[in-house]
């Protein structure tokens, strides 16, 4: 929703000194956002939020399902990563169209105007960064056709989604290691997103699937996170030290509610990286 500079600016007037941008599927701002960095006195981490498809054999009767991992410390010039994220960024715009067709054929069904090219040139002007069926959603809540995002999705979205891309956790993870980057899973305990909590009820249970079926490919958990409770936080923080994970957090803010800055993140965290000695800033919420 906002400019880079609107960012750094924000953060900066928040008193943030150490802060990552995980764009989906998409590093091209990462450049920009060193150079702000450098200018606001941030201290940055380059970052991603990839989508895999995982399954388990023990849950879902072993069908694949979303889940978001970071990939922090890279570096954005790796040609395989800038080429397999090229790749998704092209495959997510065919996909927006196909199911704006869909959308298209079940508007003719309900008697309702379709969505014309001034419409979907008017989405994808809304897009920065890699689009997907939010930017859809938000053109319709703007239209008057749906009343929020969730019923965009309950009448329209879900029905008539085509599928992602895949990618696995085992490609994602040399992708970024690759790039010397180390592999993060986010925000495994949000009942409300991309996570765990599709799997199994129990903070215990999703940790045992960490463990089981995703040690090899990653070099961390995401434990402070703006959904996650303080139980939440406390047992994510024990298996971490447990298995030998890094330890991360943000406040995963996407500018509606502005929330960056407001989650309690300990110094140590930030000293994982190398950022020549400087600390994360604790905001208390």
């Amino acid at each position: 929703m906002w400019t880079l500079e609107e960012i750094f600016a924000e953060a900066s007037r928040r008193e943030i000194d150490v802060m990552s941008i995980t764009d989906h599927d998409a590093i091209h701002c990462q450049d920009e956002a060193i150079a702000l960095a450098e200018r606001y006195k941030i201290g940055y981490i380059p970052g991603v939020e990839l989508n895999i498809t995982f399954s388990h054999p023990a849950y879902k009767e072993g069908k694949g399902m979303p889940l978001d991992f970071l990939g922090y410390g890279y570096d954005v010039h790796y040609e395989p990563l800038v080429s397999k994220l090229h790749a998704l960024r092209a495959f997510r715009e065919k996909r927006a169209m196909e199911i704006l067709e869909n959308i298209n054929r079940q508007f003719q069904r309900e008697g309702r105007r379709s969505f014309s090219d001034k419409d979907m040139e008017a989405i994808q002007a809304s897009v920065d960064g890699s689009f997907g069926r939010p930017h859809i959603a938000n053109y319709m809540i703007a239209q008057g056709i749906v009343r929020d995002k969730r019923e965009a999705f309950e009448r329209y979205l879900v029905k008539c989604n085509v599928p992602k891309m895949p990618m696995g956790l085992e490609e994602a993870s040399e992708l970024i290691r690759g790039a010397g980057g180390r592999v993060v899973i986010a925000h495994p305990h949000d009942p409300n997103g991309t996570s765990l909590a599709s799997f199994a009820a129990s903070v215990a249970d999703r940790h045992a699937i960490i463990r089981d079926a995703m040690l090899p490919y990653i070099d961390g958990i995401e434990c402070w996170h703006s959904r996650h409770s303080r139980n939440t936080i406390r047992s994510c923080r024990a298996f971490a030290l447990e298995e030998g994970l890094m330890v991360t957090g943000g406040s995963d803010c996407h500018q509606q509610p502005v929330i960056m800055g407001t989650i309690e993140i300990p110094d140590y965290v930030a000293r994982q990286f190398d950022l020549q000695g400087r600390q994360a800033h604790v905001s208390k919420d």
